[in-house]
C-alpha cells in the first residue's frame, strides 16, 4: 500500500510547516506554493492526516530522503540506518486511488473536484 509523505507535527509547529518540512525530509523536493488545502482524513488504525496539494515536477527517480535509526534485529542491540520511504512515483489518479491507503485516496477525489475541468 502507498501512502503520501506524512509524519507528526512538532509542538507550536503549525499544520502546513509540519507538512512542508515532512514532504522535504521524505522527498528532498522543497515544496513551494501556493497550497491547496485538501482538509483531513481518519485512517483505519485512527490517525488523522491532513494534506495539500502544490503544482510541481520532480523525476521521481531523483527522490532523495532522509534515513532514521532502528534496531535490528530487534532486541539485538545493533542499530542501521534505514531510508524513511522505499520508492516514490507518480499515478493517473484513478491508479493512485487504487495504490493508496484507502482513506487518503479521499484526497485524490478532493482535489480532482476543484481542479479545472474537475
Amino acid at each position: 500500500m502507498w501512502s503520501i509523505p506524512k509524519g507528526e507535527v512538532q509542538p507550536d509547529e503549525e499544520p502546513l510547516a509540519a507538512a512542508c518540512r515532512e514532504f522535504a525530509e521524505e522527498t528532498g523536493i522543497e515544496p513551494a506554493g501556493p497550497f491547496v488545502p485538501l482538509g483531513s482524513v481518519k485512517q483505519k488504525g485512527g490517525k488523522t492526516v491532513q494534506a495539500w496539494a502544490f503544482a510541481g515536477e520532480a523525476d521521481p527517480a531523483a527522490v532523495r530522503c532522509n534515513t532514521f535509526r532502528m534496531e535490528w534485529p530487534p532486541r539485538s542491540g545493533k542499530f542501521i540506518d534505514v531510508p524513511e520511504i522505499d520508492r516514490c512515483d507518480w499515478f493517473d489518479p484513478e491508479t493512485a486511488k487504487a495504490k493508496l491507503n484507502p482513506a487518503q485516496a479521499e484526497f485524490v477525489d478532493r482535489l480532482l473536484a476543484i481542479l479545472p475541468g474537475g
